[in-house]
């Protein structure tokens, strides 16, 4: 499977502005400021074919981009950042709950969280929720770089301890999109799920 023949799609600000869903669907959640963009580059070898944004919060779209003929990957906005109004919060909510009620082909979620803090109650929500939907996920931790190799075996533990009875049938992937750590193990479970889950 070529991940480097990606293309963009498209992008919704609103839920009616969704496509039907063609191909098995990768999606990638987290919250403004994780790492996400970063880690879509580095999975599809680009540099710039999602946008890194100095400005957390700023991403209000659900943008689509075509993997070859093998999947979409699906860039949902970026969830918790403050400073945004509670308006586009709300604008926000639907538009993801819109994506998520509808009926498409989820092959994968990938979750993501900053390793290098505790999961928010908004992670920990949406795990929540991609468990009580029994929506197949993974859950990425990125910016690994950024701890030492004790503190990220700490915080690998703490994840798993969070998870609690879930832990033993959800993958976690450390994740560095300097050091360039990861990608390949994520690409390879993404692979394989779409080869059995499309």
């Amino acid at each position: 499977m070529n991940f480097s023949n990606a293309e963009f799609l498209y992008t919704a600000g609103k839920a009616s502005q969704l496509r039907e869903s063609d191909l098995p669907e990768v999606v990638f959640s987290g919250r403004s400021n994780v790492g996400k963009s970063s880690l879509i580059n580095k999975l599809v070898n680009r540099k710039a074919l999602a946008r890194v944004s100095s400005q957390p919060g700023k991403t209000a779209t659900i943008n689509f981009f075509r993997v070859g003929n093998s999947f979409n990957l699906v860039d949902l906005p970026g969830y918790g950042y403050a400073k945004v109004s509670h308006a586009e919060k709300v604008r926000w909510g639907e538009l993801v709950e819109g994506y998520f009620s509808q009926k498409r082909k989820l092959a994968l979620v990938v979750q993501i969280v900053d390793m290098r803090h505790k999961p928010t109650a908004d992670d920990l929500g949406m795990i929540e929720f991609l468990v009580k939907s029994e929506i197949p996920f993974i859950v990425v931790m990125t910016k690994k770089d950024k701890l030492k190799k004790t503190q990220q075996t700490e915080q690998y533990e703490a994840m798993k301890a969070l998870l609690g009875e879930y832990a033993d049938n959800i993958k976690l992937f450390p994740f560095s999109a300097v050091k360039n750590e990861g990608a390949e193990e994520i690409r390879g479970y993404i692979a394989e799920c779409i080869e059995n889950c499309g």
